[in-house]
């Protein structure tokens, strides 16, 4: 029976190099045996001098309080993160904008997409417009309550000819229950949920999870 060893080799190995490591550190315990050492082995007839000692003293409390004060900056950016984390809660329900009405088309496919409407939709249309600001196709937008949907676009102009891929622009202009003219577009979404992972504060929007360094306005 053959027994690998090379495990255990490895860990002493890292042990052996992180003890290592930590030895080349001085820190408060060892300046205060130093003092001590060569407190204890001066020459009685040359007795180190009180200035002497008070500046060693001095530097061993300068020492000190340097690592308190780094102790406690590290504590409080750990509770400010925590804070800042939580604090994205009172953003829900809110509108949240992702600062871009634009999709990444490819062409001979179809592109779906989400689009709010914050008021209840009597009717309305869709326009996907190119980077001249060219109607390509519209879609309808039909009779809903307010919300998000999603639409498919099949990637072909009216006449049933497809389009070229590229960024295209989700622009819509609808009536809302009261015959009122309203507009909205691709890139804005309420706030329905705040999720924490790995570290990292994600919101739902819609149907996604959207990092929040990724948001450009919260309204």
């Amino acid at each position: 029976m053959q027994i690998n060893t090379y495990g255990s080799s490895q860990n002493a190995v890292t042990d052996s190099a992180t003890s290592t490591a930590n030895n080349t550190i001085l820190g408060k315990d060892d300046f205060m045996k130093l003092l001590l050492v060569q407190l204890q082995y001066q020459d009685p007839t040359s007795p180190m001098d009180a200035e002497k000692i008070l500046t060693q003293t001095s530097q061993l409390a300068s020492l000190e309080s340097s690592n308190n004060t780094k102790d406690a900056l590290t504590k409080l950016t750990q509770a400010m993160g925590s804070t800042n984390q939580f604090s994205t809660i009172a953003a829900i329900g809110k509108t949240a904008d992702l600062g871009s009405d634009s999709i990444t088309h490819t062409k001979d496919s179809s592109s779906s997409f989400e689009v709010y409407f914050p008021q209840a939709i009597k009717q309305g249309t869709i326009s996907i417009t190119d980077k001249e600001g060219a109607i390509v196709d519209t879609l309808d937008v039909g009779t809903n309550p307010a919300g998000v949907y999603q639409f498919t676009w099949d990637g072909e102009d009216p006449s049933g000819s497809a389009i070229s891929g590229g960024i295209y622009h989700i622009n819509a202009n609808y009536t809302d229950a009261n015959g009122k003219a309203q507009t909205t577009r691709l890139g804005a979404y309420p706030i329905e949920s705040v999720k924490f992972d790995k570290g990292q504060t994600l919101v739902k929007l819609g149907s996604n999870y959207v990092p929040l360094a990724n948001i450009k306005e919260v309204y």
